[in-house]
């Protein structure tokens, strides 16, 4: 069954993307898009230009934002879409959250210099259209330009996961809260990406009920990290917990992305999707 190319999970420079927002639109509508929205990690700034870019290509919008979130040791991402930007408990959420960024990096580029990789802050601060947002992704695209590996994808395995020389954890939003601040702004929150943070599967029951339990009310099943039965696994887990179906690519780069944007499979028909939830919400030219 053909439904609606919708694209709910992208990023832009604002974040870690490499494309400004108005790009990303224009990227999105040349690839097929028909409801594009703009992710970008604990941050708003960029919707109001993504926005107009895609209202001026005649592309349905949907204002968004993944926010960062400690669960069980571990750092899980909430999509929220179609709030109102202009919610100042959810600006003061994002910006608390996004304040703890600076110290984390300045403490990887420290564990870095260590094992031998000097200057690691500046360079990742190269990368970032936001300095207040230098993340992970900043520092692998340095390493991948000093000569150190091959790509970010190698970075990430070498030296920024969990137990590897650049790795330093971090206390985010916790989970009620993010859903929280997506909710009272009008929006709808959504689990990002679930098979990436291989939890137990008791873990991730207890995740996925106390995410409903707080007001959660969608998970993105079809999207660029999950693998075809992977999306069998998380539309068996919508229907499991009555949730709505998201789907996006998480493009950040033309250079470094799985996933295109506009370029995934269909959700599984059996499935309700969340921009039906959201219907009132979308902005269209």
């Amino acid at each position: 069954m053909h439904l609606l190319n919708a694209d709910l999970h992208s990023h832009s420079r604002v974040s870690d993307g490499t494309l400004p927002p108005e790009d990303l639109a224009a990227r999105a509508h040349a690839r097929g898009v028909e409801l594009w929205a703009l992710t970008d990690h604990d941050e708003i700034g960029g919707l109001a230009r993504a926005r107009e870019a895609a209202l001026d290509l005649g592309l349905a919008w949907l204002a968004g934002t993944e926010i960062s979130v400690s669960f069980a040791g571990e750092t899980v991402h909430i999509l929220g879409f179609g709030f109102d930007p202009d919610n100042a408990e959810l600006a003061t959420g994002l910006a608390r959250v996004r304040g703890g960024r600076t110290g984390r990096a300045r403490a990887m580029a420290d564990s870095l210099a260590r094992a031998g990789i000097p200057g690691a802050f500046e360079g990742a601060l190269r990368y970032a259209g936001n300095p207040d947002l230098v993340s992970r992704t900043h520092f692998a695209r340095f390493l991948v330009e000093s000569g150190v590996c091959g790509s970010t994808h190698e970075v990430f395995r070498h030296y920024l996961k969990e137990g590897k020389p650049g790795f330093v954890p971090h206390r985010w939003a916790g989970l009620g809260e993010a859903v929280r601040w997506i909710t009272q702004a009008g929006g709808v929150a959504v689990i990002a990406h679930p098979a990436r943070y291989k939890f137990s599967p008791t873990v991730e029951y207890a995740l996925f009920s106390e995410f409903v339990a707080h007001g959660g009310r969608g998970v993105e099943v079809v999207t660029g990290s999950h693998s075809a039965p992977e999306q069998i696994v998380y539309a068996d887990t919508a229907l499991e917990f009555g949730l709505f179906a998201s789907r996006g690519s998480d493009f950040h780069s033309p250079e470094e992305s799985r996933v295109d944007l506009g370029a995934l499979p269909d959700l599984p028909g059996r499935l309700q999707p969340v921009w039906e939830a959201l219907a009132a919400r979308i902005h269209r030219r």
